[in-house]
């Protein structure tokens, strides 16, 4: 980058005058976009959902731990835009990517809204710009996918522009870490673009932690999923063996995690949601192909934790034979649609393979999810479907519930009380007393 161009956006950022643009404003971007004002910086929030644009605008928030009081205030003070007018980018100084790295339906990498982003960003793209990509992706794509299509319209890296990766670490539903609490590692195509990244992150996180290339950042996040993925899919397989054995997994965990070194606990469910840990080791084995290497611990893991909402449908079926009922025809409750507990997110849920699946042979499911009232379309699912309110009378109507996500929210106890026959996946049941065989852990 000419001297000019990287000295007047040095002087930008330090200055707090920088505009940033932030490309994407689903989980991870709209935090992003919170923390960055927080910072004192003005910030403009791009996506292509009208919608969202058109609530954030009225200062409605659509993300359930960003309050709507925080994002009206944001609007109100004239320090967040949010627009779905792209040729608007050549208004900021720094535009970040944060939009959706999913797989294919053959579990390869699809780069469509990255390397789409990266198209309209270069159509667009002036001299003295810095671009980030935020989105968990495979190493090499800042340097293989993001830049031939920033340098598409003659720009050059280094001489025009300034490009980095800093990976995304939103972890929706933690009340102990926000955005600007995460350290923030920051990768550079060159030494210019990463003290510019670095020093336009330290207005939004308390800590940045340099790495020596985009590759290195890139990776850093595949690793920190995949060693959760390995772990959560051990855990599982452990669970199945255990439960064949008749030993409660729950019990053995709380005895193993006593130990001060050497064990970090890890615990089953029905299986892995979310954008990243049940996404982001396929991108690893994917590439690593590409060096002739397989990865098969990361894949095996992978296989573990796909199959396990089988599991718990397998689960269900042996409770509902137990009271001389199968699955077609039964009437079932899912409580929880979400990923996780405590969050709105209903990405990659195992809730929803398992209601299809359900579905598919013959059961008539209903869900309940506070956090969830309906459900949208997915990139290949769409379910269709309303929460129904949660009461004694309610419960009582159904053959079996599924315990799927463990909102802190549920009262145990009355649902306990009130339902027929239970299969719970995450042990929220744990210590409330019910008749003999009304509670299958699963």
């Amino acid at each position: 980058m000419s001297h000019n161009h990287l000295e007047k956006l040095r002087e930008l950022i330090r200055g707090k005058t920088a505009r940033i643009g932030v490309i994407g404003l689903g989980y991870v971007g709209l935090p992003l976009v919170r923390a960055f004002c927080a910072g004192g910086l003005r910030t403009m929030g791009f996506d292509v959902d009208e919608s969202k644009i058109h609530r954030l605008g009225a200062g409605r928030s659509y993300i359930h731990h960003i309050p709507s009081a925080v994002i009206a205030g944001l609007i109100r003070h004239g320090v967040f835009i949010p627009t779905a007018d792209f040729s608007l980018l050549p208004r900021c100084d720094a535009l970040i990517i944060c939009v959706p790295t999913p797989l294919t339906i053959n579990r390869e990498p699809d780069m469509r809204y990255v390397a789409g982003t990266a198209e309209v960003i270069g159509r667009r793209l002036r001299p003295g710009q810095l671009v980030v990509l935020e989105s968990t992706t495979y190493p090499g794509t800042t340097r293989e996918v993001v830049l031939p299509r920033l340098q598409a319209g003659g720009l050059k890296p280094g001489r025009d522009f300034l490009l980095a990766y800093s990976p995304e670490r939103e972890d929706p539903g933690r009340k102990d870490y926000q955005t600007a609490d995460i350290p923030k590692v920051v990768g550079g195509f060159d030494e210019p673009s990463r003290q510019a990244a670095c020093a336009l992150y330290a207005h939004a996180v308390k800590t940045v932690v340099p790495v020596a290339s985009c590759e290195i950042a890139e990776a850093s996040k595949i690793l920190e999923n995949c060693y959760r993925c390995i772990n959560i899919a051990m855990i599982n397989e452990m669970k199945i063996i255990l439960d064949r054995m008749g030993i409660d997994v729950w019990q053995v965990i709380a005895a193993a995690k006593t130990k001060p070194f050497g064990f970090q606990p890890f615990y089953p469910g029905p299986g892995l949601g979310g954008h990243c840990i049940p996404i982001d080791p396929y991108y690893l084995s994917w590439k690593a192909r590409q060096y002739d290497v397989t990865a098969r611990f990361i894949e095996l893991a992978g296989e573990l934790n796909t199959a396990m909402p089988y599991y718990v449908i397998g689960k269900v079926a042996e409770a509902l034979n137990g009271r001389g009922r199968a699955i077609r025809g039964a009437r079932l409750l899912v409580l929880g649609m979400a990923y996780k507990k405590d969050v709105d997110d209903l990405r990659e849920s195992p809730s929803v393979a398992i209601i299809e699946e359900l579905r598919r042979r013959g059961a008539r499911v209903d869900y309940n999810d506070p956090f969830i009232p309906s459900t949208h379309p997915q990139r290949r699912h769409d379910l269709r479907m309303k929460s129904v309110v949660l009461s004694p009378r309610t419960l009582g109507r159904y053959d079996l519930v599924l315990i799927a996500t463990d909102h802190s929210v549920y009262d145990w106890n009355l649902i306990v009380r009130h339902s027929r026959l239970l299969v719970d996946t995450r042990n929220a049941t744990a210590g409330i007393r019910a008749a003999k065989g009304k509670i299958i852990r699963a």
